[in-house]
């Protein structure tokens, strides 16, 4: 495995295209969009890549049969050595990975209902990850807009970008307020003057836009994310994106959020959760 130079990231941009699932995150990688690190099995003539956004999930892809490239893989993976102090969440395309994988990591590799220690090192967590497609006409007929008293949705800003906390926002999916303020859209519910929910764009590529949401812990279960969602897609409706959404299975709140908002599942991957 050889870390790519950023100058040549272009080079990815046919291949990555190539890729049939959700890879809205790869492409943020590998049009510089965020910072994050691409590793190919030879910089010159790269045929296997592995890339890498900064908020931990990854995307493997190319050439399966690359027995080089797949040990050394392997031993990253494990992290055996501690390279990096974070889980990865990795898909892969096409399908042969999936089987290459599951002879690779047979040794190490076991289900997240067999995982009752999340920090173990030296494992593969074997989980699923869902791609959706959006319904239009399901999510106007479901569409939630009445707002509760003492409360309303604005433009999220710099002021809203820097001071939302959790773990997905918006910080964690652009490398600054301001790019994500030239470039970005998010909506944010504020209710008794108190910032409660942003929806938000986490990546936009050609007329594609992926929601991302966070709810301060105080505001969770008052159906805040729901209203605060119809407003992004509401805007991805007037301006031509087409709302993606994508997330663990195992995350039952996410995928049931979709469901209210017009998303039917679409594509179930398998999602694997390298050590740390």
């Amino acid at each position: 495995m050889e870390l790519l130079k950023t100058e040549q990231y272009d080079s990815l941009t046919n291949h990555v295209k190539q890729v049939k699932i959700n890879n809205l995150f790869a492409r943020s990688v590998i049009e510089k969009k965020v910072s994050g690190k691409i590793f190919v099995d030879n910089t010159q003539n790269p045929k296997t890549f592995y890339v890498i956004h900064p908020y931990g999930m990854s995307l493997l892809f190319g050439d399966s049969q690359n027995p080089d490239f797949n040990n050394k893989f392997l031993e990253y993976s494990l992290n055996f050595n501690k390279t990096r102090d974070k889980h990865e969440w990795m898909q892969a395309y096409p399908n042969d990975w999936d089987k290459v994988l599951s002879v690779l990591y047979s040794n190490y590799m076991i289900k997240s209902s067999e995982n009752k220690n999340k920090t173990e090192t030296g494992i593969i967590e074997l989980n699923t990850r869902i791609n959706f497609k959006f319904n239009r006409d399901k999510y106007i007929a479901n569409k939630s807009t009445i707002l509760p008293k003492d409360c309303k949705i604005v433009r999220t800003d710099r002021i809203i970008y820097e001071k939302m906390t959790g773990s997905v926002i918006p910080a964690n999916f652009w490398d600054t307020a301001n790019d994500f303020i030239k470039n970005g859209v998010g909506f944010s519910l504020i209710c008794n003057n108190k910032l409660a929910t942003t929806a938000y764009s986490a990546f936009i590529h050609d007329n594609m836009l992926e929601l991302g949401i966070e709810t301060i812990p105080e505001f969770r279960g008052k159906g805040f994310a729901r209203l605060t969602c119809c407003a992004l897609i509401d805007y991805c409706i007037k301006n031509d994106y087409e709302p993606v959404w994508a997330c663990r299975l195992e995350n039952t709140g996410s995928y049931k959020l979709a469901g209210k908002l017009g998303f039917e599942l679409f594509k179930e991957i398998p999602y694997y959760r390298l050590s740390k």
